[in-house]
C-alpha cells in the first residue's frame, strides 16, 4: 500500500495526528509537505476534493478531512479500536471535539482588524476555550485513571488532542497566554505523558 500524505510544513494537529500515527505504527508514508506555490497549484488540479487539507493518497485513490484521515491511520497503525464499536465512538467523539475547538478559535484568528483580533482573543482565553477545555478534562476524568482519553492504551484521540493543546497553549497564538491548561490537570498531565513517549520524542527531534 503506498500512502502519501500531503499538508504544509507545519505540525499542526489536523495532519500531525496522522503522521504520527503512522510514525508510531511503522507504517511507510510519502510526508509531502508542499510549499504555497505548490499548494496553489493542487487547489486547480482536483489534488484537493473539498479545496482544502490535509488529504491522503492510498495507492493513488484520494481520502479528504481530517477525521476520516486520522480513523483511516489509527486503524493502520493499530491505535484505533478495531473490536470494540463503542470505543471506537469514543475516539471519533474526540476527534469531532477537537475540531469542534478549532472551529470555535477560527473567527477570532482570521479577524483582521487589530483592536477587535485583540477583544476576541481575550474572549476566547477567558471564556471559550476554557469551556471547551473544560469537556476534555471531563473525557479524561470520564475514563478514570488511565491517562488517556479512550481505554487504556494511545490512540488518535490522544494525538489529536495533544497537538491541539499544544499549539493552543504554547504560545505560539499572539493574544493567548502559555498557561491555558494551568486550571485543568489532567490535560496538563496528558500533554507531558504524550510529549515523553519515546516515539514522539523521537518523531519531534526529526521534525
Amino acid at each position: 500500500m503506498e500512502l502519501r500524505l500531503i499538508y504544509p510544513d507545519i505540525p499542526f494537529w489536523r495532519a500531525e495526528t496522522s503522521r504520527l500515527a503512522l510514525f508510531i505504527g511503522g507504517i511507510e508514508f510519502e510526508d509531502l509537505r508542499p510549499s504555497r506555490e505548490e499548494i496553489a497549484k493542487m487547489k486547480t488540479d482536483g489534488t484537493f476534493p473539498f479545496g482544502q487539507f490535509p488529504v491522503l493518497q492510498v495507492d493513488g485513490k484520494t481520502i479528504a478531512q481530517t477525521g476520516a484521515i486520522a480513523r483511516f491511520c489509527g486503524k493502520l497503525s493499530g491505535l484505533y479500536p478495531s473490536k470494540d464499536e463503542f470505543a471506537a465512538a469514543k475516539v471519533d467523539e474526540v476527534i469531532d471535539l477537537a475540531t469542534d475547538i478549532n472551529n470555535q478559535m477560527r473567527p477570532a484568528l482570521r479577524e483582521k482588524d487589530p483592536k477587535l483580533r485583540i477583544e476576541m482573543r481575550r474572549e476566547l482565553s477567558k471564556t471559550i476555550l476554557p469551556r471547551w477545555l473544560g469537556f476534555l478534562e471531563k473525557l479524561l476524568q470520564d475514563n478514570g485513571d488511565t491517562g488517556f482519553f479512550v481505554g487504556h492504551s494511545i490512540s488518535v484521540a490522544d494525538l489529536a488532542v495533544w497537538r491541539l493543546c499544544a499549539w493552543i497553549s504554547g504560545g505560539i497564538i499572539d493574544g493567548l497566554p502559555v498557561g491555558l491548561l494551568d486550571g485543568f490537570p489532567l490535560l496538563s498531565v496528558h500533554q507531558s505523558q504524550i510529549s515523553n513517549l519515546p516515539k514522539v520524542v523521537e518523531w519531534i527531534k526529526k521534525h
